[in-house]
């Protein structure tokens, strides 16, 4: 047993090291966001209450089946239900089963059905409209750790080398090639470059938290993601215009099929609610029995027949014979309720002129959005060309002033002036590389393409 437990303990240990080793891919953070996301779990409710309203529209459509029993005792003078005749105390049983069917109304019943149906459908585009906007929202999340992780990356890579530039001035110093002055200035660098070490640390946690908090993960320590370089990924989605790719997006997103789904079930609404203009015509049937301890069946006669002695009807027998069955029609007119109907047919024509309005409202911004990111991918693909001439500009000319400080002749301000200008550029280059990348993502996500950085 207590081998075993060893065991246990080792093999829960190895599981929960493994687990903090784990380097999340972009793909497995959208996927375990989409599945673990709250507010998701709260649409996913919402959608089976949906499809619980569907059944309750079905169940409304079949008739009804009802059935009540009462056992009361009476105490006082009452009236036996059989003889009518005055008794002081009784004991009565009834029974009553009754069934109606819904024959017209309006075809309000059979249009709640249809809208049932169509408001599952538009919970489903609802959920699935909220996805996408997560999986946005993680791509983002996930791009800008990448984007703060390199950053840190190349501000270590800035640091080492001006340590060695530290170690070389130093020397210089000390044989008295160059003043002291060169090397106060090579140290502010390097302070400076840690202190910009430690903020890119402090965004990369902030980062990560922010990512783990989209996923609903609370273990922010050991959360971290896939230690990948990625470039930028081919695309073709330029080659399609804007309007192209409106055009393409409005068959399949699902803010716009949440829209068109909203506008039929105001249309099934206002539908409805002209039914309340019609008649209503039901059919029912019920059955109905009863018992009484006060009707009795004679058992002795005297010698000219007249009863002596009585008995109470067994309880079976008494509810075979006192049976009944009653059915019938029943027509409902309505002719004046103080304008329910018509006012509630006028605010259904403004649910459903609403409805349109909020349509159109959302394709101007589905056009506006897709318009904007083509300008972004454009715009920011030109910035990071841009940023990669300006990088390699700097690093010429920043090899150039390191020659130059090498032989002593440049100060050592001017040269930390070169770092600092290539440290930016290094900087841009990846900030505009994850900016571009983003928005080119963007603009795939609303031609249909997946989110993915392959």
């Amino acid at each position: 047993m207590k081998f075993q437990s060893i065991i246990m303990a080792m093999l829960l240990a190895t599981v929960i090291a493994h687990a903090q080793q784990r380097k999340w891919t972009l793909e497995e953070c959208v996927i375990y966001a989409v599945d673990n996301n709250l507010t998701i779990e709260q649409f996913e409710l919402d959608l089976e209450n949906a499809k619980i309203d569907k059944s309750d529209a079905i169940g409304n459509l079949l008739p009804t089946l009802n059935g009540d029993a009462r056992l009361t005792e009476n105490i006082g003078l009452s009236f036996n239900p059989t003889s009518q005749e005055p008794v002081s105390t009784q004991l009565n049983y009834t029974g009553n089963l009754t069934s109606v069917l819904n024959i017209f109304d309006g075809l309000r019943n059979i249009k709640q059905l249809q809208r049932a149906k169509l408001n599952a459908i538009s919970n489903q585009y609802r959920l699935d409209d909220l996805k996408d906007d997560i999986r946005l929202n993680v791509a983002n999340a996930y791009l800008q750790v990448l984007s703060n992780k390199e950053q840190l990356k190349v501000s270590r890579a800035q640091y080492a080398v001006t340590e060695q530039d530290l170690l070389r001035t130093k020397e210089l110093v000390e044989s008295g090639v160059v003043p002291r002055g060169d090397l106060l200035e090579i140290e502010a660098t390097a302070a400076t470059q840690e202190q910009q070490i430690i903020n890119g640390e402090s965004l990369v946690l902030i980062s990560r938290v922010n990512l783990a908090q989209l996923l609903q993960i609370t273990d922010y320590e050991n959360f971290d993601i896939a230690d990948e370089s990625f470039e930028i990924p081919p695309s073709d989605i330029l080659n399609n215009s804007a309007k192209v790719i409106f055009d393409k997006a409005m068959t399949f997103r699902n803010d716009i099929k949440l829209s068109e789904a909203n506008m039929e079930l105001a249309e099934k609404d206002l539908e409805i609610s002209k039914g309340a203009y019609y008649p209503t015509l039901s059919a029912f049937i019920n059955y109905n029995t009863r018992y009484s301890d006060q009707n009795l069946v004679p058992t002795a006669f005297d010698t000219d027949g007249t009863p002596i002695d009585f008995s109470i009807i067994p309880f079976t027998d008494q509810l075979w014979i006192f049976d009944g069955l009653a059915y019938g029609f029943s027509l409902n007119v309505p002719i004046f309720n103080g304008f329910n109907t018509r006012n509630g047919v006028k605010r259904s024509k403004i649910d459903l002129e609403r409805s349109k309005l909020q349509y159109e409202q959302t394709k101007l911004e589905l056009e506006s959005n897709i318009q904007q990111a083509y300008v972004d991918v454009a715009t920011f693909e030109k910035a990071y060309e841009a940023a990669q001439k300006t990088l390699e500009a700097r690093r010429v000319a920043y090899q150039y002033a390191k020659d130059r400080f090498d032989v002593g002749l440049m100060n050592s301000f001017d040269f930390s002036q070169a770092q600092a200008r290539l440290d930016n550029a290094e900087a841009d280059v990846i900030r505009t590389k994850y900016d571009y990348i983003f928005r080119l993502k963007i603009l795939e996500f609303y031609f249909g393409i997946p989110i993915s950085l392959d």
